[in-house]
C-alpha cells in the first residue's frame, strides 16, 4: 500500500467555479480567465504532450517572487499562533504523548481556487485542537507534483496554532511517475547545492506556511539516487529550519534508492528520518513494527511522537479496522503518533444532496466519537475518536478575543443578524478560533443537542444552536483560555433565545480543574435576554488573574428550549481598525475582476468587499485577509455605467473601519 495508489483520480477533475458570494447577475463569457488557483509545478522538466483543460504545466526552478502574478492572492496573512494545553476533558486523553497529523486533499491540484468559492461544499475542517501538523495533499504526474497550500487553509490552520506543509509528490510509475522528476529535484548547481531546496524554502516564505511533506515513490532509483535524495532533504531542512520552516518524510524510497515502504523506522529510512522533522510511516504497520520503531527513535536520539503512524480513512472513515492498542494504547503509554490519510472522507462519503450540518454531525462523530462529548469517551466503541486519546489544545491567549462561531463556510453571509448576501459560500481564512471541546455539556438532565447551525447568525455563515427540553441547569463549556483580566475587562455575550424562555448565565473560570476530566470551577455572571438577538456586556466583578476557561450556562423557564449563541468577545476596550487605502481593480475582462489595496496600519483580522448598488443597499462580495482579491461573474445593473466597490478592515472584536472605495466603468 502506498499514498499515491488514489491520487491519480484527481488528475483532471476539471476546473472549480472559482466564484465569490453575493454575485449580481448570470456569469458572462470572458476571454481570459483572472480567477487565481493555488500553485503547483513540476521540479523542473514538464511531461510531454500538452495539459489537460484548466491545468498550466510549470517548472519550480524558474519560479521568483517577483514574478508570481497570483502572490497576493495565494499567501498567508495570519502568523502562526502559540498553543497551550489545559488540563484534558477526560482521564484518558494525554497532552504529552501521541499528536496527530492529518493529510488533507481540499480540491483538485489544478484549477483549486485560491480563496474560495460560492458553494458550502468544503471540507471545513474544524476540529484544530487535535492536529498538530496538516499536509495539503494532492498532487498528479498529469498536473503537477508540489502543490503550495492555498491561504485560506493556512490562515485558518494558523489561527488556531496548526503548521501547514506543502506537498512534494513524486508517484510511483504506474501512476505516470517519470525518475527524470526525481533527478530533477534532487540535482545539483556548481557549487554543490541544491538549488530546488532552495526554491521550497523560498516558496513556503513567500507564501507563508511552514514547511513540506516529502513522498519520493517513483521506483528505479539507486544507491547514488538516494544519496543525492538524502543530501537535498539535509539541505531542506536546514535552509528551512533559518526560516522556521518543517520537513516530514515519507516511508518510500530506502537508503539503497528503491521504493519499499517499510511501515516502520528502521534502518532503510532512518538516514532520511534523521534529516527531517518527522516521518511519515506507511500503513503497513504492526504492533511490533511500531513498538520496534519507537524504541530506534529514541536511541538516535529522537522522540518517538515524531513518527505518524499512517492509518487510511479515505474509503471507509470511522469504519476502518484499526489496531489502536499499537498505538494509542489506553493502559500504557502511547507508542508513536498518528497519521490520519484522507479524513475529509467525513464530507466525501456523505450523498450529493448533503448539507454543511450534514458535515459537521459527520466530522464531529470522527474527532470526538459517538458520545459528541470528549469529556465522557467512548472506550468501547471499535473507532477510537482522536478525542479519546489525544488532550486538545488552545490557542485563545490574548485580549482582545472574539468568535462569531463563524465554520468558514454557509448558506447565507450574515452581518449584525441579517443577511447580506444570499449565496452560499466556502472560504477557510474567515473562519473564526471554534471551540475545541465539541460538545462538552454538564447537566443532572437530559443532554440537549448542540451543533454549529447555518440556518440563521449574528456574523459569517453559522452560530450554536442549542436544542433541549434543559430539564436540568446545563453548562456548555466553550474555551480553554489564558486570558488575562485587567481592571476593564469584559465579556460580551450575543444570543438569541428562538422558542421556550431560559435564564442565561457566563460561566467563567479563573483555575483549570483539580483532575483530568473535572468540571472547571466556574462563578457565574447572569446575562440579559430579550427579544431578538442580543449583545449582553457582562462585568467581571468579584474575579481575576487569568481566564482559564469560559462557558455558559443555561436554566429554562419554559422549554422545550431553541437558543443561539451567536458572538463571544472577551476585551478591555473596543478597538476599531484603520481604513485601508488605495483600492483599485488591477485587471479586468467583462465582469471578472481582480482588486489590491494597501493594507490598513495595526491590527487587522480580514477585509470585506462590497459591491453599492444604485437604490444604495450594500451586497457583500467576499472577504479575505489578503490585500488582493477576485470577483467574478459581476454584471452591470439596469441603468448603470460604473460599479461602485466599498472596502472595509474588519478587527479583531468585528469592529469595522470606515471604507475606501473605488469604482469600475462598464
Amino acid at each position: 500500500m502506498n499514498l499515491s495508489r488514489r491520487t491519480v483520480l484527481l488528475a483532471g477533475a476539471g476546473a472549480a467555479a472559482g466564484l465569490v458570494p453575493g454575485l449580481a447577475g448570470t456569469a458572462v463569457a470572458a476571454t481570459r480567465d483572472l480567477q487565481p488557483y493555488a500553485s503547483y509545478w513540476y521540479p523542473d522538466s514538464l511531461p510531454a504532450g500538452t495539459p489537460g483543460t484548466g491545468i498550466t504545466w510549470r517548472g519550480l526552478k524558474t519560479w521568483s517572487a517577483a514574478t508570481d502574478a497570483d502572490l497576493a492572492f495565494n499567501a498567508s496573512s495570519v502568523p502562526l499562533a502559540a498553543r497551550f494545553t489545559p488540563t484534558p476533558a477526560n482521564t484518558t486523553a494525554r497532552g504529552d504523548q501521541a499528536r496527530i497529523q492529518s493529510l488533507v486533499s481540499f480540491g483538485p491540484t489544478a484549477s483549486n481556487p485560491s480563496q474560495g468559492a460560492a458553494t458550502a461544499d468544503y471540507y471545513a475542517l474544524t476540529h484544530w485542537a487535535y492536529v498538530d501538523e496538516l499536509i495539503f495533499w494532492g498532487g498528479s504526474s498529469g498536473e503537477g507534483l508540489i502543490l503550495a497550500p492555498n491561504a485560506p487553509v493556512v490562515d485558518a490552520a494558523h489561527r488556531h496554532g496548526v503548521p501547514v506543509l506543502g506537498n512534494v509528490f513524486l508517484p510511483p510509475v504506474a501512476y505516470g511517475g517519470q525518475l527524470q522528476w526525481t533527478r530533477d529535484l534532487v540535482q545539483k548547481d556548481a557549487t554543490g547545492h541544491y538549488p530546488l531546496a532552495a526554491q521550497l524554502v523560498a516558496v513556503a516564505e513567500a507564501y507563508g506556511f511552514d514547511g513540506w511533506f516529502v513522498n519520493a515513490e517513483t521506483s528505479g532509483g539507486n544507491a547514488a539516487l538516494a544519496t543525492d535524495m538524502l543530501g537535498f532533504l539535509t539541505e531542506l531542512k536546514a535552509l528551512g529550519t533559518a526560516k522556521g520552516q518543517r520537513v516530514t518524510w515519507y516511508d518510500s524510497m530506502t537508503v539503497g534508492g528503491s521504493v519499499s515502504w517499510q511501515g516502520a523506522l528502521n534502518s532503510q529510512n532512518q538516514a532520511f528520518f534523521q534529516s527531517a522533522d518527522s516521518m511519515f510511516i506507511d500503513f503497513r504497520w504492526s504492533q511490533t513494527t511500531l513498538a520496534s520503531s519507537g524504541t530506534l527513535a529514541g536511541q538516535l536520539g529522537r522522540n518517538r511522537y515524531e513518527l505518524w503512524a499512517g492509518v487510511d480513512v479515505e474509503a471507509s472513515g470511522t469504519s476502518k479496522s484499526v489496531n489502536w492498542n499499537a498505538i494509542v494504547p489506553t493502559t500504557a503509554a502511547h507508542v508513536t503518533s498518528i497519521g490520519f490519510y484522507r479524513p475529509e472522507w467525513t464530507r466525501n462519503h456523505l450523498p450529493a444532496t448533503r448539507t454543511p450540518g450534514d458535515f459537521h454531525a459527520s466530522d464531529d462523530l470522527f474527532w470526538t466519537g459517538a458520545t459528541l462529548d470528549p469529556s465522557k469517551p467512548n472506550l468501547t466503541a471499535t473507532w477510537r475518536a482522536p478525542a479519546v486519546s489525544v488532550a486538545d489544545r488552545s490557542s485563545v491567549a490574548s485580549v482582545p478575543f472574539a468568535t462569531a462561531f463563524n465554520t468558514g463556510h454557509g448558506l447565507k453571509w450574515y452581518e449584525d443578524g441579517a443577511a447580506t448576501s444570499d449565496a452560499a459560500w466556502n472560504h477557510l481564512g474567515l473562519q473564526d478560533r471554534l471551540p475545541s471541546r465539541r460538545w462538552v455539556v454538564r447537566t443532572t438532565g437530559q443532554r440537549p443537542a448542540v451543533t454549529f447551525d447555518f440556518a440563521d447568525a449574528w456574523r459569517g455563515g453559522s452560530s450554536v444552536l442549542v436544542d433541549g427540553a434543559l430539564d436540568a441547569p446545563t453548562t456548555l463549556d466553550l474555551y480553554g483560555t489564558r486570558l488575562p483580566l485587567g481592571a476593564d475587562t469584559v465579556v460580551e455575550l450575543t444570543h438569541r433565545v428562538d422558542s421556550g424562555s431560559v435564564q442565561v448565565e457566563l460561566a467563567v473560570a479563573t483555575a483549570e480543574p483539580d483532575t483530568a476530566g473535572g468540571a472547571p470551577p466556574y462563578t457565574y455572571f447572569p446575562v440579559s435576554t430579550g427579544d431578538g438577538w442580543e449583545t449582553s456586556t457582562v462585568q467581571l466583578t468579584g474575579v481575576s488573574g487569568e481566564i482559564r476557561a469560559i462557558g455558559v450556562r443555561l436554566t429554562a423557564i419554559s422549554g422545550p428550549v431553541r437558543w443561539r449563541l451567536g458572538g463571544l468577545a472577551v476585551r478591555d476596550e473596543v478597538v476599531t481598525p484603520a481604513e485601508p487605502t488605495g483600492l483599485r481593480v488591477t485587471d479586468a475582462d467583462t465582469g471578472n475582476l481582480r482588486f489590491a489595496w494597501d493594507g490598513a496600519p495595526g491590527p487587522v483580522r480580514h477585509y470585506e468587499l462590497y459591491r453599492t448598488l444604485p437604490d444604495g443597499t450594500r451586497r457583500f462580495l467576499g472577504g479575505t485577509c489578503q490585500r488582493a482579491f477576485y470577483a467574478g461573474g459581476l454584471v452591470a445593473e439596469q441603468g448603470e455605467t460604473e460599479a461602485r466597490f466599498e472596502l472595509r478592515a474588519v478587527g479583531e472584536l468585528f469592529t469595522v473601519s470606515t471604507p475606501t472605495t473605488t469604482t469600475h466603468t462598464w
